[in-house]
């Protein structure tokens, strides 16, 4: 397998060993050299999503022979055959510095909305502190010849882009975290507007921030790393 990575991406062992570093010096188990990212965020787009009945785990009324007889039966889900509300894009980033989740709703997922997401996390620390974000090969997250204004971004922003080689998104260690927000905020509902669905993530967001050594929220975290 790992033979297969490398044929697809001859910088695999390179950027993996990158990514890897990065993750020591959020750790502390690294002492980064001059000029070397104090501050390692983790970023990637969720979704896309989109208004439709979400499975999950939740309380309910006993069925079968054994029900509640002066109950009535219990509603099917609707049906989402057509749907006229488009979809939405959260992007979400991961402090390792602070352990905290920051994300904004946004209705495209392209090269300026991600610059514009990259500003805001770029904002959350003083200038002279150079940060890494750790993300993967998407396209609106490269620079082109026709479009070079994420690596222009960067260079003039101390910033640096790490990105993961390819088919290793598990290297991320947001994955883990969108694993507990879609437990925690999407498993079980049937948002019918994109504000509601949009607040309900908002929600989480807080919570998750207020409450980042919560047990259950360690639980689903740990088991999605291991996963």
């Amino acid at each position: 397998m790992k033979t297969w990575k490398t044929s697809r991406d001859p910088d695999y062992a390179a950027k993996k060993a990158r990514v890897e570093h990065l993750y020591a010096i959020a750790d502390g188990e690294v002492v980064p050299e001059v000029g070397e990212p104090e501050v390692v965020f983790c970023l990637d787009e969720f979704g896309p999503l989109n208004l439709q009945p979400h499975p999950g785990r939740q309380w309910a009324e006993r069925g079968g022979r054994h029900r509640d007889p002066d109950r009535e039966p219990r509603a099917r889900r609707r049906a989402t055959y057509t749907r006229p509300h488009g979809v939405r894009h959260l992007f979400a980033a991961y402090d390792l510095s602070t352990d905290r989740l920051y994300g904004h709703i946004k209705p495209k997922k392209h090269r300026t909305r991600f610059l514009e997401f990259c500003r805001y996390l770029r904002s959350l620390h003083p200038p002279e502190i150079r940060i890494a974000i750790v993300l993967d090969n998407d396209s609106p997250h490269l620079s082109t010849k026709k479009d070079t204004r994420v690596g222009d971004w960067a260079a003039a922003n101390n910033v640096e882009f790490a990105y993961t080689p390819t088919n290793s998104s598990w290297l991320n260690r947001i994955e883990a975290q969108f694993t507990a927000l879609r437990y925690f905020a999407l498993d079980g509902t049937d948002h019918t507007s994109h504000t509601e669905q949009g607040s309900m993530i908002r929600r989480y967001i807080i919570w998750r921030n207020n409450h980042a050594v919560d047990e259950r929220l360690r639980q689903v975290v740990n088991r999605a790393n291991v996963a």
